[in-house]
């Protein structure tokens, strides 16, 4: 019934390429329809599926960092922190986020004797989503007693070592915040694309900065050069996180210049560009 209802479409978009031929595997499997290539002859119709990765509005970006007040905020940022090394998530409170996973993982740095406490601080955003369903209500719980059972083990007096803040911030605050961080660390368990890593990129024109990417989310097949990582594997999150904590700047800015080639190129205009002329294409199949 989900495949005859986006039948209906003449153009059925998905984030990834490999999406798009799922769904005419599926369209050819369980309702036996004709298909060339990504063209699906559906009841004497043709419905396209074609891939529009979704992208970040890098011109808003670029205006956001020019600005002095949001440079200015960055360093205020890093020094109050007070650490040499500051790692940075921003995500929705959503259990497909990753969250727990990269909390374990920094929190278990520190019990290893790979961190101590001033070398490295977490900043964790966690956007309020779904208050009022029971499961997020627990999640939120489980993940502030979390963060501070972390804090109770390895934080000193007036310095833990993860701020927690569940609230949303402004769009300067955030481009402050990508500027300020040496490592963002975006670690969902699944994600159809993911837009905090490209604006990440999109906001570091200095090419500092390490991008530790799940290979689950989305934006994995288009930043390659990012530190990429499986999220359930918490001893490969942790040599990930150290390896992106101490990567020469040398090697950040050759991963950062890659990524960025792709991000500029690849934005919301050139999203918006590509979707449009699918619409234009002529229907066919052969």
């Amino acid at each position: 019934q989900i495949l005859e209802g986006l039948l209906g479409a003449d153009l059925v978009g998905f984030q990834l390429p490999g999406a798009a031929a799922n769904f005419v595997r599926l369209c050819r499997r369980l309702l036996d329809a004709r298909h060339f290539r990504q063209d699906v002859l559906w009841e004497e119709r043709v419905v396209r599926a074609r891939s529009f990765p979704i992208s970040v509005d890098v011109g808003e970006l670029k205006s956001l960092i020019a600005q002095p007040t949001v440079r200015e905020r960055a360093e205020e940022i890093r020094a109050d922190l007070g650490a040499p090394t500051i790692l940075l998530g921003v995500d929705r409170l959503d259990y497909t986020k990753g969250i727990a996973q990269r909390l374990q993982a920094f929190g278990e740095l520190f019990e290893d004797g790979h961190l101590k406490p001033g070398q490295a601080v977490f900043v964790q955003i966690a956007t309020p989503s779904r208050e009022r369903v029971e499961q997020y209500q627990l999640l939120r719980d489980q993940i502030e007693q979390q963060v501070g059972r972390i804090n109770g083990d390895y934080g000193e007096l007036g310095f833990p070592v993860v701020h927690y803040l569940h609230t949303s911030y402004d769009r300067a605050e955030l481009a402050a915040l990508y500027l300020a961080a040496d490592v963002m660390v975006v670690t969902p368990l699944r994600d159809g694309m993911n837009l905090v890593a490209k604006e990440y990129v999109a906001c570091r024109d200095d090419l500092r900065g390490a991008l530790v990417l799940s290979e689950f989310a989305g934006a994995a097949a288009e930043l390659k050069r990012a530190f990429q990582v499986n999220p359930y594997d918490i001893d490969g999150l942790k040599s990930t996180m150290l390896a992106a904590m101490n990567a020469d700047p040398a090697e950040q800015a050759r991963r950062m210049r890659a990524m960025r080639k792709r991000v500029l190129e690849h934005d919301v205009d050139r999203w918006a560009h590509d979707f449009l002329s699918a619409l234009e294409q002529p229907q066919r199949v052969g």
